[in-house]
């Protein structure tokens, strides 16, 4: 038997190879706060609830399996555009699909009362944090139960936020920063990193985030993923540093546009496609019989899990085989915001109604996982009792003291060295 503190540091090696940068910038971040611990340890996660430390409720596995985020928690929800680049209409839903896979919705609905739980300690007593969670479950329940009231549908989707103003700021941020908003050219990802005053165009040279390629390794990438891409791609770069799960995968950024002269009018014609090595999910690592499709590569598997989710989901989502490695390709939303817990955690009120809107969009994003029928939604709505809620928060809420316990022995352990 191996200790918690040797667990935690297996997780931290298999997440970041040999490249002790890599394995400093995460322990660094998963130092911070048991919920910045909780964010960096998805896999953690999933090898408790095998060992039982996070015991659920049995009837809530009933449930028919469905596509699942995988790592669903507070800070993975936010504000973007349907269809990647190739769409301005902006809608709220969850935003990250890296450990996504075909499994139990009850284990998103659970690392999200775990994210609530431990993200909301500091700034609100037991008793609020309860009645949020409660409402989270409430919520997702309700939604389910409109879908089978065909009061929505699978096409409904998150928009207005206009009853929480520090939320509505960050919706309209976002509309601002969408092709053709009074931002795109100064805020967008694509002018934070393409020089757009320049042409022809091409990435900004900064230090620490985007490295030039050697000729040889530039055309390898612009033959092998051409295909992939819907116009010329006008510049390659290798990012780096980029994202606390997959600091050591590999990525690239595809400047993708006219080939030509173009006008200031026509720069929301160029997009940045994503080239990213995937790892296998998460639970999938602890439950590797879990479903027949998590057989697909990890690239492959993220593609369609973010297909049947999302309702308008990226035009250019897609995956291929380069260097014998699985590589997931996607567009950088032009106006993805994401929303800070911090935002929202010192107001009840707030945090009440942005774990609504969660509990609406990820139950819409479950139900999407089989439009056939109405048998998912159903079951959720015969089997989530207010008694299971509440044993559901209540074992939620024993496994945090363990994350707690987790957080400073990792904490305690780290200053030693």
């Amino acid at each position: 038997m191996i200790s918690r503190y040797e667990q935690i540091q297996a997780l931290l090696i298999a997440k970041t190879g040999s490249d002790a940068k890599a394995c400093q910038a995460k322990l660094e971040k998963m130092q911070i706060s048991p919920f910045f611990f909780m964010r960096g340890s998805a896999d953690l996660f999933y090898q408790d609830i095998a060992a039982g430390l996070l015991q659920i409720p049995e009837s809530l596995y009933q449930l028919p399996a469905t596509f699942i985020m995988g790592d669903c928690h507070l800070s993975n929800f936010g504000f973007f555009s349907e269809e990647g680049s190739h769409g301005d209409h902006i809608i709220f839903a969850p935003n990250d699909f890296d450990d996504a896979c075909h499994g139990p919705a009850i284990w998103d609905i659970c690392r999200f009362l775990v994210s609530i739980e431990l993200a909301a300690a500091d700034c609100l007593d037991i008793s609020k944090r309860m009645k949020i969670m409660s409402c989270f479950l409430s919520c997702y329940r309700k939604t389910c139960q409109h879908i089978l009231d065909k009061k929505i549908d699978y096409y409904q989707v998150v928009t207005d936020f206009k009853k929480v103003k520090r939320l509505h700021k960050r919706y309209l941020k976002a509309c601002r920063r969408a092709a053709f908003g009074e931002d795109f050219l100064i805020k967008s990802s694509l002018a934070k990193a393409v020089d757009l005053q320049r042409f022809p165009l091409s990435f900004k040279n900064i230090d620490g985030r985007f490295q030039r390629l050697a000729k040889e390794e530039y055309h390898a990438l612009e033959h092998t993923f051409a295909p992939y891409v819907n116009d010329t791609i006008l510049d390659i770069v290798q990012r780096l540093d980029a994202g606390t799960g997959s600091l050591n995968m590999l990525r690239y950024y595809l400047l993708v546009g006219p080939n030509g002269q173009i006008n200031q009018q026509q720069l929301h014609l160029n997009h940045i496609v994503e080239i990213k090595q995937q790892r296998v999910a998460a639970p999938i690592n602890s439950f590797p019989a879990l479903s027949p499709i998590n057989r697909l590569n990890p690239a492959h598997l993220t593609v369609l899990s973010q297909r049947y989710m999302q309702r308008n989901p990226d035009l250019i989502l897609n995956d291929a085989i380069w260097q014998k490695q699985h590589w997931l390709i996607r567009s950088r939303h032009h106006a993805r915001v994401s929303i800070d817990p911090t935002d929202v955690i010192t107001n009840d009120k707030a945090l009440k109604y942005y774990v609504k809107q969660c509990a609406i969009s990820l139950a819409l994003a479950h139900a999407r996982g089989d439009r056939r029928s109405n048998a998912f939604e159903q079951a959720v709505c015969d089997t989530m009792s207010k008694k299971l809620s509440s044993d559901l928060i209540n074992s939620v809420r024993e496994y945090c003291r363990q994350l707690v316990s987790d957080h400073r022995l990792l904490s305690e352990q780290s200053a030693c060295y």
